[in-house]
């Protein structure tokens, strides 16, 4: 079959294109090299929906930093992914430093940005009471937030899913070439040709440019390394807290997460392996000096864990979006580092309507912009759970103790559009292994549902991949039961 649109990456982008793609009357295919959508940097984030203020004025990342921090509220309403504008602050902690702020509100004004004010100690200390003492003065950025980057990744492959969208996995692209009759794109799931292709490859975008054009780029892996702390501290900050910037980014943070947690972190280390996810001593050592010059006391051992993700840092210093000059319906989002995940609602709409026009496109009437989260149990009021349970009854099996999730929850993420295939996959769609005990508890009877699911043996269960099986052997021989 040949396809109008096949997209190459299923991080934000890619299934933002995806889903905004599916408005038209297209025949559209999503490849994903991993074993699951969100596998990469746009799992592993700050999460943090960013105002604008930082961005160079007149560059790409400005651009759509601000247009798409004004789309989020509309795409997590219509999406049902939980989103919250709590502001950020940028925090001074010295006067000698203060001037700078004054910099980076006229930067975020000549970007657009409302809603940017500096803020004296008195305020700050009102707003974030935990907040180091020594803070003198703050830029108030009243449009940052935070959402859920890997619930909204989900959220938008669902919707284009719903809207007839294919999705394939376990599809590394390994070769692109250009026919009279289109695009043929070779991968490890077989071969695909499309009229156009959408380059949304992450910290592999320049690898898939480099293919087909001339205009090279060339991508510098940026590893971040992070950690989480347990929800006993929901509440210790209100704001996304930011240091000063520096020029290997918006430096360590501390902040909310929409699921309870505090996010701290991250690191800015240049690397050659793009998938090079380790945590680090050196790394962790350094988040916590640096995210202690913000939060003076930090309860380290409410640490419930550690990651690090790779960010896509572009040799042009901003991100590439739109048709490849020199390759004819070849598109790319190049280089999209932060602030990537506030952009994407905006990126995905400009290529979206770009690739139509190219295509002349016909408007889908069944297009629906909706889509609903699986139920939370853990969010539910009693009264809701009983009526949960009397409708489905693996409401009341409780598999994750730390975060209440349920059977049912579990099930319905595995069914569901583009939906998980690993424990890890799971734990994205429903958090079942993101508690405090970190999967110690729930994950005998995570790989038993997905086993019962998917028909699998449970050797074959895996943590993120093939490649990470959980189970390596029987202790008895399969057919074989042990003595009682």
């Amino acid at each position: 079959m040949k396809y109008d649109v096949l997209i190459i990456g299923g991080g934000v982008v890619g299934c933002a294109v995806a889903r905004e793609l599916s408005r038209r009357r297209l025949r559209i295919i999503l490849l994903e090299k991993s074993s699951d959508i969100c596998a990469g940097q746009s799992r592993a984030n700050t999460a943090i929906v960013h105002g604008g203020y930082d961005a160079e004025p007149g560059t790409l990342k400005a651009k759509y930093n601000v247009a798409g921090n004004a789309m989020f509220g509309r795409v997590c309403s219509e999406l049902d992914v939980p989103y919250r504008r709590n502001g950020s602050l940028v925090v001074s902690f010295s006067e000698s430093d203060d001037p700078k702020l004054g910099g980076l509100l006229a930067r975020g004004e000549k970007n657009g940005v409302s809603g940017l004010s500096i803020i004296g100690a008195e305020e700050i200390r009102r707003r974030e009471p935990h907040l180091s003492k020594a803070a003198s003065k703050a830029l108030l950025v009243e449009s940052g937030g935070i959402v859920c980057p890997y619930g909204l990744t989900i959220a938008y492959a669902e919707n284009a899913a719903r809207n007839g969208v294919t999705f394939i996995r376990n599809a590394a692209v390994t070769g692109i070439k250009k026919w009279r009759d289109g695009w043929h794109i070779s991968a490890t799931a077989g071969d695909f040709t499309a009229d156009a292709v959408v380059n949304c490859a992450g910290v592999h975008s320049d690898e898939i440019n480099n293919m087909v054009s001339e205009e090279k780029f060339y991508i510098t892996p940026r590893r971040g390394e992070y950690y989480i702390v347990d929800k006993k501290y929901a509440g210790y900050f209100n704001s996304a807290i930011f240091q000063l910037p520096t020029k290997m980014g918006k430096g360590i943070l501390v902040a909310p997460t929409v699921d309870g947690t505090l996010l701290i972190g991250p690191t800015a280390e240049d690397i050659d392996e793009r998938e090079d996810t380790r945590t680090t001593r050196f790394g962790l050592d350094k988040v916590l000096a640096g995210a202690s010059i913000s939060w003076e006391d930090i309860p380290t051992r409410a640490f419930i864990t550690s990651f690090a993700g790779v960010r896509a840092h572009c040799d042009r210093d901003d991100f590439i979006i739109g048709e490849a000059p020199d390759a004819e319906l070849f598109f790319n989002a190049g280089g999209v580092e932060s602030p990537g995940l506030t952009s994407a609602p905006a990126i995905g709409c400009y290529l979206a309507e770009l690739i139509a026009e190219r295509l002349s496109a016909a408007d889908n009437p069944c297009f629906d912009p909706t889509r609903r989260a699986i139920p939370s149990f853990r969010e539910m009021t009693n009264g809701e759970r009983a009526r949960a349970i009397a409708a489905n009854p693996d409401y009341a099996k409780v598999v994750c103790r730390c975060e209440n999730v349920t059977e049912a929850e579990i099930r319905q993420a595995i069914r569901r559009p583009v939906g998980a295939r690993t424990t890890d996959g799971v734990k994205l769609r429903v958090r079942a292994g993101m508690g405090r005990c970190q999967a110690g508890f729930c994950t005998p009877r995570t790989i038993g549902i997905l086993c019962e699911e998917l028909g699998l043996d449970p050797l074959e269960a895996s943590k993120s991949s093939g490649a990470s099986r959980l189970l390596s052997h029987y202790l008895f021989e399969k057919e074989a039961k042990p003595h009682a």
